[in-house]
């Protein structure tokens, strides 16, 4: 694991009661660094582009979840796949201007997907404990409930829970969403990480 990658596991182990990521954190070949990751990175693009053109569209990222990488749970995360999608494609701008490649991820963008998919399907685990009432919000009171939770597995303190519960709702809806909640994680808890493409 290089110095400016996360290390998901020990996050993890904070999480209380949740299964065994060693080996979904496994499926994810993310480091820049090394040959062997590199060659699975390849082999897991060809499969997850079976057309053949270049070019990952929602829908082939959405089955390579699934069929490529057998994470049905992850498959089944809809929105952690859109918004992984949504931050991954036209990062390596190797697309002209008016070129659909921007609209898909393509190959020199498929490592940061991946490193996505893991971050947003972690981040949506975690969402999902924190809204007990499963309507897919986080509304202040289940906010206040997981505060401890949320100190222990980000390793921060939240002095003034109201006040960053308004920070997290950007929209200032009353309640959160998981764009919202992502969002702000990511700003908690992935600062510094490498988030370049190759």
């Amino acid at each position: 694991m290089s110095s400016n990658e996360i290390d998901w596991k020990a996050f993890l182990d904070k999480v209380p009661n949740e299964k065994e990521w060693d080996s979904f954190l496994a499926k994810f070949p993310v480091d820049k660094t090394s040959e062997e990751e590199k060659a699975r990175r390849a082999e897991l693009f060809v499969a997850f582009d079976p057309n053949g053109n270049g070019y990952l569209s929602l829908a082939e990222i959405d089955k390579g979840c699934r069929d490529v990488l057998g994470l049905y749970e992850l498959f089944e995360a809809k929105k952690a796949i859109m918004r992984a999608y949504q931050a991954s494609k036209g990062v390596g701008n190797k697309s002209s201007p008016g070129d659909t490649g921007a609209d898909y991820v393509e190959r020199n963008e498929f490592r940061l997907l991946l490193k996505y998919l893991r971050d947003y399907f972690v981040l949506w685990k975690m969402f999902q404990k924190i809204d007990t009432g499963s309507d897919a919000r986080i509304n202040m009171d289940e906010f206040m409930s997981a505060v401890p939770q949320i100190e222990t597995a980000f390793g921060i303190e939240i002095a003034e829970p109201e006040a960053e519960f308004a920070k997290i709702d950007a929209n200032s809806g009353g309640q959160v969403l998981f764009d919202e909640f992502a969002h702000w994680a990511l700003e908690k808890i992935l600062q510094g990480e490498d988030r370049s493409v190759v």
